[in-house]
């Protein structure tokens, strides 16, 4: 593994940190051969895919750090993870920071969810009074050994209490010691700009959500309106549940409609790095 560079390093003023969430090891291999500077490894996607499973907090912090530590193995690229709820209360905040401290990862956002957590963008979930999530902010600064780690404060109050809660609750976790902030879900263009705007100067990501409650935008839009992160939670891993059904229906059906469109032999070798291990298996195994 090279260094990774600093998460800070990475947010600049010529547009924002494009953030592919990868579910996978190959996944995140293919995010990094296409030329992105860092990804992010979400729960909806790699719980969707690593247990069929959907994002109500049925994972917990031991399972989630087994598949991002699986994840990482296979990039170099400097990476967010989503860090849920930080999976209990303030002592389990400092674990669940100080484990992907340890394990090298980039930034780290918390949520404000009151557990068990959902995906940001389903219906049923509620917040934490404001004055538990800053205990959580500061242990979580506080749980860092070195500067390195981005923190990110995310709140999901818009959909429970409406905007101006989230604004408020924005406010609140910056002064508690957050790096960043991620408002979830804003409804509208404009509770986008209003956010933008709000908090211009902080590092923020936008969530883009196919399907979801937040309008999809152009990465360069949002970041114009000020945001400096933008993350595609779904948009791989929607893809790959397609293409797995319709190769499955191509083969029930007796057909292999997919050939064309799916990677030949060579190239998927190529991606896997089979030449690279074929040059040890040739340098050390005869």
């Amino acid at each position: 593994m090279t260094a990774r560079p600093r998460w800070r390093d990475l947010l600049g003023p010529n547009g924002p940190l494009l953030l592919p969430i990868a579910h996978d090891a190959l996944s995140a291999r293919l995010i990094e051969r296409a030329g992105f500077k860092a990804y992010s490894v979400g729960g909806f996607a790699l719980v969707g895919a690593r247990f069929g499973l959907p994002d109500i907090g049925l994972v917990g912090l031991a399972e989630m750090a087994q598949g991002v530590r699986d994840i990482m193995a296979a990039s170099d690229l400097p990476i967010l993870v989503d860090g849920d709820d930080g999976y209990g209360d303030v002592k389990n905040v400092s674990r669940t920071i100080g484990t992907y401290e340890q394990m090298g990862v980039s930034a780290v956002f918390i949520e404000d969810q009151v557990a068990p957590k959902r995906c940001g963008h389903m219906a049923g979930k509620d917040v934490i009074p404001s004055e538990l999530m800053e205990a959580k902010i500061r242990a979580a600064a506080a749980a860092r050994e070195g500067s390195d780690l981005f923190l990110i404060a995310r709140t999901d109050a818009r959909a429970v209490h409406g905007l101006d809660e989230a604004l408020r609750r924005g406010e609140r976790y910056l002064k508690a010691g957050a790096d960043g902030l991620f408002i979830e879900a804003p409804q509208s263009v404009e509770e986008l700009r209003i956010v933008g705007e709000r908090f211009k100067g902080v590092p923020q990501l936008a969530n883009m959500v196919e399907d979801g409650r937040t309008p999809l935008l152009p990465a360069a839009e949002l970041h114009g309106m000020g945001f400096a992160m933008v993350v595609y939670p779904c948009s791989l891993i929607f893809r790959v549940a397609h293409t797995i059904e319709k190769a499955l229906a191509d083969i029930k059906a007796g057909t292999l409609d997919l050939r064309g469109e799916g990677l030949g032999f060579d190239a998927f070798k190529e991606r896997v790095g089979f030449a690279e291990w074929g040059a040890v298996e040739d340098r050390f195994g005869k």
